[in-house]
């Protein structure tokens, strides 16, 4: 079974990265990075997809710069909003699919509970507004799609809220970390499995893909089991370091959100149900402690 052509962006993103590896076994995956194509530029989208005449785009890349958003919307909202749209637009001029990621901060955090894919987004921050906007882009276009929304996405790899809690942990001797924002983090390599997996469904030889990816063609949930808060996060995550490296680590001080100052709010509840995921592809998404221990033990701490 062969998809065909697969146009990847983001190939250097945290879910970009792992992506390469797990669509390699569905067809041939033409990866590519922002200097290759430009995300904030429309002509350079519609000439590199018209170039490469994929049969489905995988698109990866974001501007996900969430407190630095504030200052540069323009060109969050043309990468994240604009740039989804185009690619739509081209995969339905070559009778192709699109999956795209979203995230968790399409809402405002007030719900009592996880979200479900029915529920009005409201979001507080440019990053998440421009995000939205980049949703309804595809949604737009007549064409085959999957959006995966996935929150508090971290990897071993690039810029995210471990890698960056393990640094500080061995410059400083505490560390103040907010206690009351709960969500899942979620590991890079189970959304580019996942994908991979639901990909493998939909272009199966006994199913014709067009057809099939018509049908469960919407939004979903796509993110680790459980819940915790960021305090849970680097707690978890500087246990397992120091039983690595036998102590040494910085003291944890849990605070609330209110007294961490960022110039993007985040919301307060993160959490969003795989319901509709499990319901649709018999996907079940791993409880998120076990997944950042798997991805600690492959760090050098």
């Amino acid at each position: 079974m062969s998809i065909g052509r697969i146009l990847l962006t983001g190939k250097n993103g945290q879910v970009g990265w792992e992506l390469q590896r797990t669509l390699a076994t569905l067809g041939e995956v033409i990866a590519m990075d922002r200097h290759s194509m430009d995300l904030a530029n429309p002509d350079s989208i519609r000439r590199t997809i018209r170039e490469i005449k994929p049969a489905l785009i995988v698109n990866a890349a974001a501007y996900t710069a969430v407190d630095k958003a504030e200052t540069e919307p323009e060109f969050s909202m043309a990468v994240n909003g604009t740039a989804p749209g185009v690619m739509a637009e081209e995969a339905k001029r070559l009778n192709a699919g699109i999956v795209h990621y979203s995230t968790d901060y399409v809402f405002d955090g007030k719900k009592d509970g996880p979200y479900v894919e029915d529920d009005l987004p409201n979001p507080l921050n440019v990053y998440g507004k421009t995000k939205l906007v980049g949703e309804h882009a595809i949604q737009a276009v007549d064409v085959p799609h999957l959006i995966f929304r996935t929150s508090w996405v971290y990897s071993a790899r690039g810029k995210n809220f471990l890698l960056t809690t393990l640094r500080l942990a061995k410059e400083r001797d505490e560390l103040r970390i907010v206690d009351d924002q709960i969500g899942a983090p979620t590991w890079s390599r189970m959304i580019a499995e996942a994908t991979a997996q639901i990909l493998a469904q939909l272009y199966s030889p006994i199913t014709h893909h067009r057809s099939s990816f018509t049908q469960v063609s919407g939004i979903y949930h796509l993110s680790a089991a459980g819940q915790t808060s960021w305090f849970g996060v680097a707690n978890t995550a500087l246990e397992y370091a120091r039983c690595d490296q036998g102590g040494g680590v910085a003291r944890l001080i849990p605070i609330l959100a209110r007294d961490y100052v960022a110039p993007a709010e985040r919301p307060k509840n993160s959490l969003m149900s795989n319901r509709k995921l499990n319901a649709s592809f018999n996907i079940t998404m791993p409880f998120w402690a076990a997944s950042l221990e798997r991805c600690l033990s492959e760090m050098v701490l």
